[in-house]
């Protein structure tokens, strides 16, 4: 009996060194290229861990908030950031848990971004911004303007998470998914499989690009750092959004605000069109326009496209 106890023990931590070793490794290879480096970049010292951002140009404050993703950060406005900063002060931001932002081991709801999002707007930028903001950001950005409208000005939502998707709560299938990610070693290795590069390439060609001949690799390697940065911490957000902990019912603030919203869709997925329309039935003054052969990330795919819009509306 103690033999056999004796070879579980020896068994179990060849497994746990082994996954262990593949987490170092993958962590390794992600990185290796330092596509996101921080050198010109700055930190907003926020009470749950140090925010990244960028600030360039002059003009009018404008806020750029990338998609509420675990592999998503600042470098999604990379090929229009510096358009937007010819006549625009241009904060482009790291939210908390992904790209150079600190990702401490949390639960993430929308509520702790609608704080960090206020905040930084308050200390940091100090007056009244306009917001760009993708995906589910776009909630962020709405129950953000419902309690501090004095801080946020116009908001433009590019391919917005569908409001019953937002309204969908923690299930025990869900909460035990987080569970199960959060844990040491094991929950790390689970999370670098689910966000491989493979799945990450996979993901623009099915969801981000409308023309996957247009995928950049640098691109794809640059949302597959950040997925790992920081030892691959990104995955406590992952859990949280896995868990559905970061969803929010934002249907009374959209009711509630007067701000100017628009939202960008990309036409080649009849989806965000739809989501697009079940926005203006609750508020009919948001403005919407659809840009062709773009998916959900038009600012990389067809930046041109998308700076006319956004002159359009910020005019």
């Amino acid at each position: 009996m103690k033999k056999k106890i004796s070879i579980i023990a020896i068994l179990t931590t060849l497994v746990t060194l082994t996954m262990h070793l593949i987490n170092r490794i993958t962590y390794y290879i992600a990185t290796i290229d330092n596509l996101l480096n921080n050198a010109e970049g700055n930190f907003y010292e926020w009470r749950f861990g140090k925010i990244y951002y960028k600030k360039q140009g002059t003009g009018s404050p404008l806020l750029l908030i990338h998609d509420l993703n675990s592999h998503s950060s600042g470098y999604e406005w990379k090929r229009c950031v510096g358009k937007l900063a010819e006549n625009h002060t241009v904060y482009t931001i790291d939210l908390l848990g992904c790209g150079r932002s600190d990702k401490p081991n949390i639960t993430y709801t929308n509520y702790l971004y609608v704080q960090m999002l206020n905040d930084f707007v308050k200390h940091v930028i100090n007056e009244k911004t306009d917001v760009i903001a993708t995906g589910s950001s776009s909630s962020i950005a709405v129950m953000a303007c419902n309690t501090s409208e004095e801080m946020i000005n116009r908001i433009i939502m590019v391919n917005p998470t569908s409001l019953s998707d937002l309204a969908k709560s923690p299930t025990k299938r869900t909460v035990f998914l987080k569970w199960l990610i959060q844990i040491p070693i094991l929950g790390t290795l689970l999370y670098n499989i689910l966000q491989s590069e493979k799945y990450i390439e996979e993901i623009f060609q099915t969801d981000y690009y409308y023309n996957i001949e247009e995928i950049n690799n640098m691109s794809v390697k640059a949302y597959y750092e950040s997925a790992h940065l920081d030892s691959s911490h990104s995955k406590y957000l992952f859990a949280s959004i896995k868990g559905r902990y970061t969803n929010a019912n934002i249907l009374h603030c959209i009711k509630n605000i007067t701000n100017s919203m628009y939202i960008i869709t990309g036409e080649g997925n009849p989806e965000q069109i739809e989501t697009a329309e079940q926005y203006q039935k609750y508020v009919p003054a948001i403005e919407t326009i659809s840009i062709p052969e773009t998916k959900f990330l038009p600012q990389l795919e067809k930046p041109e496209a998308f700076m006319e819009q956004i002159n359009i509306f910020l005019i």
